[in-house]
């Protein structure tokens, strides 16, 4: 019983590992919490379900869905984020406008899509495979190695490619990098269109999963992934993935074991009792954040 409920946990966490991850990689560059980020992902939810209603199938759907979601997030910073950066605003003020974005995304949703829940295929059904005594559906395991291949995926441009290099030497230093010929400002927007990435890939996978979207969905995964990141330590990019995966079996375990009730206080908790111990996070250092 506990291992199929820790497996469980590793196939949902995964998905919170990526939510995490969009949360990490802006908040790298800019020192700014995405707090739009679940709405975002809800977003792309909801792209992917438009396309998949006009029987156009899951593959397209996703790839629509990971380049509208990509689109829009770096719409939100080119209009809103960039002119605040432009008057050396507080990040407290940037933290607000995107707190706003976040519910003029969610209402514009409820708007186009209605609030209600609407049904999602199922991204794979191959039957059901035996791991360990565990019976896991195929769901659940297309879920877990999609997210995988994508963090994976992300792990590599970040650390082994140019672009990821231009990366980090932005979040080090910003101004030195713009004096050696670094483009700062594309750098940020390659980096929200990757968070955008993110989010849709996350929200595509839950939608399968549950086989369920509603304009409101964001709420909960948007603070359980942020959660996920501050328990790694945010910034730090394989932090995010050891906290997803943490509070993935965390509530896995509160619910069979504590009851359904307690499923969403669980990533709160977790999180309270880590960071009395390490107030950075798991990963993360004092005045230093490494991706």
């Amino acid at each position: 019983m506990i291992l199929e409920q820790v497996l469980n946990g590793v196939m949902l966490g995964m998905v919170y590992a990526l939510i995490a991850v969009g949360y990490s990689l802006v908040f790298g560059i800019l020192k700014l919490l995405n707090m739009a980020h679940g709405s975002i992902y809800a977003f792309g939810a909801h792209m992917a379900l438009f396309i998949v209603s006009m029987h156009f199938g899951l593959l397209p759907a996703f790839l629509f869905a990971i380049l509208t979601t990509g689109i829009i997030s770096v719409l939100m910073d080119r209009i809103i984020l960039a002119p605040l950066r432009a008057k050396n605003a507080p990040n407290i003020t940037a933290l607000i406008s995107v707190m706003g974005v976040s519910y003029i995304i969610q209402n514009m949703m409820m708007i186009i899509f209605d609030s209600t829940k609407k049904t999602f295929p199922k991204l794979f059904d191959f039957g059901n495979v035996t791991f360990l005594g565990v019976t896991l559906t195929s769901t659940q395991i297309a879920m877990f190695l999609i997210a995988l291949a994508f963090l994976v995926l992300l792990t590599v441009v970040v650390n082994y490619t140019k672009v990821g290099l231009a990366m980090r030497a932005s979040r080090e230093n910003a101004k030195a990098a713009n004096m050696m010929g670094i483009d700062v400002r594309r750098i940020v927007t390659f980096t929200f269109f990757i968070s955008g990435m993110c989010a849709a890939v996350a929200g595509v996978l839950v939608s399968g999963y549950y086989q369920m979207v509603y304009s409101t969905m964001g709420t909960e995964a948007g603070l359980k992934g942020f959660s996920a990141a501050v328990l790694g330590g945010i910034g730090v990019l394989h932090g995010s993935v050891v906290g997803g995966i943490i509070i993935g079996v965390a509530e896995a375990l509160a619910v069979t074991y504590l009851g359904g009730s307690f499923r969403s206080a669980t990533a709160y908790i977790v999180l309270f009792i880590v960071l009395l111990i390490r107030p950075s996070g798991l990963f993360g250092k004092d005045n230093i954040v490494k991706v």
